[in-house]
């Protein structure tokens, strides 16, 4: 692994749709689709930045997951 990446990587509560879809295995588009059906709700799945970006709660992302196959 490259040392200097390591070093700058650091666990965050919220990502972008692009890495939430790296870390979750899901498409960007099922991420965004999921959001404008109103399954992931705005500041419990996702939170929209001063700028408007979305970005996605992985702690929300994991008690989705776990109640759904709860």
């Amino acid at each position: 692994m490259d040392t200097k990446l390591s070093e700058r990587v650091v666990p965050a509560h919220y990502v972008t749709v692009s890495l939430a879809a790296v870390i979750t295995g899901l498409s960007e588009k099922a991420i965004r689709r999921k959001i404008e059906d109103g399954k992931w709700r705005e500041g419990r799945e996702y939170r929209r930045s001063p700028d408007g970006g979305v970005f996605i709660d992985l702690r929300a992302y994991e008690k989705w997951v776990e109640q759904a196959a709860g």
